[in-house]
């Protein structure tokens, strides 16, 4: 932006340059105010915490394999169930201390609402760890094999 007088004689260029002086101004401003309240920002209450010598105990979660056959019958583990007795261990395994671990292993003719009723029954039961369990396919393995 040009700005200059009304006159006509006299013409004078465009301003093309930029005063960066404002804004370098800002910056330092900025970056002073940083400096001095980034020290601030530790809220953390100093303590004289205990120390003692303890291990952690994990217990490993137990697996349960959930299995539906081509013909659409359900298993737990090896057992051969309806899905109200698999819905009743659902409720039993999710009153345990520590959950297991629910593998569901599914025939790939098996129609998706079989797939369904397992999940939403592990859901009502409040069981939070479901895993699926596939096969690779061929090409994958021969190509595994190969390396």
């Amino acid at each position: 932006m040009a700005f200059g007088k009304f006159e006509q004689g006299k013409t004078t260029g465009a301003m093309a340059e930029i005063n960066m002086v404002p804004l370098i101004d800002v910056m330092l401003v900025l970056l002073v105010v940083f400096m001095i309240t980034a020290p601030m920002m530790n809220h953390g209450v100093k303590l004289q915490l205990p120390k003692v010598s303890s291990t952690v105990v994990q217990e490993a979660p137990e697996t349960v394999n959930v299995s539906v056959d081509a013909s659409g019958a359900f298993f737990w583990n090896e057992d051969a169930v309806d899905l109200a007795v698999l819905e009743s261990r659902m409720q039993a395994a999710a009153a345990l201390p520590v959950q297991p671990t629910i593998r569901l292993r599914v025939d790939e003719v098996v129609p998706y609402r079989d797939v369904a009723d397992i999940m939403g029954a592990s859901a009502r039961a409040g069981l939070a760890n479901l895993q699926f369990v596939t096969s690779p396919a061929p090409a994958v393995v021969a190509e595994a094999r190969s390396k």
